[in-house]
C-alpha cells in the first residue's frame, strides 16, 4: 500500500502528520468509509454515515492528544488533525481497515472507539507526542 500511495511523505514528527491538509481531505474520506463500515456491521446492513468534527475533537481529548496541538484550534481543525493522523497510519500500513471498524466497533460510544484508534495510531507509528501549545 505504502508503495502505491508513495505520494504521501513519511513524517517524523506527529505536528508534521496534523497539520497536512491533503492528508486531513483524504482522511475526511477514509473516516466516513471505516465508520459506515462500522456501523453497517453492527447494524446488519449496509448504511453510510458522516463523523462530525465535534466527535473528533471529543476524541482527540479522550485520546490526551488534543494536548499535542496548539491551543487556538477549531472544532474543526482539531477534526482535520484527527483525520490525517487515522489516514496517515492507514497509508502506511500501521492500521488496517479491518483493524479500524474492529476498534471503532469495541467502544460504547463513538468519540470513545476513536480515542482508541488514534491511541493506536500512535502507538503504532511510534510517534511520541510532544508538548502542549506547540506550533505547527
Amino acid at each position: 500500500m505504502e508503495k502505491f500511495l508513495s505520494f504521501t511523505p513519511r513524517y517524523s514528527r506527529l505536528e508534521n502528520v496534523f497539520s497536512d491538509q491533503d492528508l486531513a481531505r483524504l482522511g475526511d474520506a477514509y473516516i466516513n468509509f471505516i465508520y459506515s463500515l462500522a456501523l453497517s456491521k453492527k447494524q446488519n446492513k449496509a448504511t453510510g454515515a458522516k463523523v462530525s468534527s465535534r466527535l473528533l475533537a471529543q476524541a482527540l481529548k479522550k485520546a490526551q492528544l488534543r494536548k499535542t496541538l496548539p491551543k487556538r484550534m477549531d472544532r474543526h481543525e482539531l477534526g482535520d488533525a484527527a483525520e490525517a493522523l487515522i489516514v496517515y497510519a492507514w497509508i502506511h500500513e500501521a492500521i488496517s481497515i479491518e483493524e479500524s471498524v474492529t476498534t471503532l466497533l469495541s467502544a460504547d460510544n463513538a468519540a470513545e472507539a476513536f480515542a482508541k484508534l488514534l491511541y493506536r495510531a500512535i502507538e503504532k507509528l511510534n510517534f511520541e507526542p510532544t508538548a502542549s501549545g506547540s506550533t505547527l
